[in-house]
């Protein structure tokens, strides 16, 4: 059986810069929380997470228990958060047996995390969360006195922190999240009325970093901009990143055709005038998204050339007649550097309409992960 050829490298000093540069941003007062979920955004849960445990992360976030038991089992001892809670009693024992810390939005799981700490004779550490104006997950910051006090009817649990999630800040327009600050703001002032101290309240996610200081509060949420992504393509002057994720593939035939010919399904593209094309071995089922046909870009010797007609389940087509010398089995960069020129998962996400968190995920998840430090590698790769 052939291997695939097509490759994603994760480059762990790349990592290591990007928190460096949110250390900048934050200040040393400020904790971080590494968002690690959806298998590190693709690039790999368990690797990440203990790279970020040797730069001495304060905190890691998952959604789910089950990511959560796999950081322990794969023996990170970093505090981890689990951002969507509990719903079961066998999840709040395992929030005790694996020393997790949940974050909490309603009452019923607030109880079956009390249960189990009684128990196990330990209080439970968890957040609060509150909407100050996401419309999805949480306590309506205008009901976080009324939640509090009753939450303080139910004995075993602390309350670390409230936390929140901005929906607008990678906007220009900031009126929303201004708002949003100020809920925010509102939901610990009837906190600390009703007594509670809180030490760990947290409200910006990578957007929130980058633009608005003013949310950075005891602790911050880096998510993308760890992996050198940005929040939306042409995100206003963003601090500089490196791209973590690396995707490589190879040209499996180079090809003459004559003007007017069709190229790929539906014939979307005719080409104009005689051309050289270049089938590359990756598509859709490889994480790459069909809305870049005819939109996106690959590096081919270091130069960028356009990718015609549409991207196929394991093919693409690109344009490389301005390219000299290309043959088969040659290197092709749908997303990386090479001789000083650079795709980055922003410029994917634009050709695609969509944002970088997608084009990582799916990418990521589909390929076989190399894990390498920059000085492992040559300056080309």
């Amino acid at each position: 059986m052939n291997a695939s050829p097509n490759k994603v490298t994760i480059d762990l000093s790349a990592l290591k810069y990007n928190l460096l540069k949110i250390r900048e941003l934050v200040g040393k007062e400020t904790r971080i929380m590494g968002i690690v979920k959806s298998d590190a955004y693709g690039h790999g849960l368990i690797p990440i997470a203990r790279e970020l445990e040797k730069l001495h992360i304060d905190s890691l976030g998952v959604d789910y228990i089950s990511e959560a038991i796999k950081l322990r089992t794969g023996g990170v001892k970093t505090p981890v958060v689990v951002l969507l809670g509990i719903s079961t009693p066998q999840e709040s024992k395992n929030v005790v047996d694996y020393k997790l810390t949940p974050v909490i939005f309603d009452l019923d799981s607030a109880r079956m995390l009390s249960e189990e700490g009684k128990k196990s004779g330990k209080t439970i550490t968890a957040y609060l969360k509150i909407d100050t104006g996401m419309g999805r997950l949480g306590i309506d910051f205008q009901e976080t006195g009324l939640f509090l006090k009753q939450l303080m009817g139910i004995k075993g649990i602390k309350i670390e922190g409230l936390f929140s999630h901005l929906s607008s800040a990678d906007q220009q327009d900031n009126t929303f999240t201004k708002t949003q600050i100020k809920n925010f703001k509102d939901a610990i002032s009837v906190s600390c009325k009703l007594g509670i101290e809180l030490t760990m309240n947290n409200l910006a996610n990578s957007a929130g970093i980058m633009r608005y200081k003013e949310t950075h509060f005891d602790l911050v949420r880096p998510g993308i901009m760890l992996y050198g992504g940005l929040p939306c393509p042409g995100f206003a002057d963003p601090p500089p990143l490196r791209g973590v994720m690396t995707f490589c593939s190879s040209v499996v035939q180079v090809r003459e055709v004559e003007h007017g010919t069709p190229i790929s399904y539906g014939r979307t593209f005719y080409t104009d005038g005689s051309r050289k094309i270049a089938i590359i071995s990756a598509g859709y089922a490889d994480g790459l998204s069909r809305s870049m046909s005819n939109k996106g870009q690959v590096l081919i010797h270091g130069q960028k050339t356009r990718i015609i007609g549409r991207i196929c389940m394991n093919l693409t087509i690109a344009d490389v007649t301005p390219i000299k010398g290309v043959k088969r089995g040659d290197r092709v960069f749908f997303l990386g550097m090479e001789k000083g020129n650079t795709i980055t998962v922003d410029d994917m996400a634009r050709w695609a309409d969509t944002i970088s968190y997608e084009a990582l995920c799916s990418i990521g998840s589909r390929n076989k992960r190399e894990y390498i430090n920059e000085k492992e590698i040559s300056q080309d790769s």
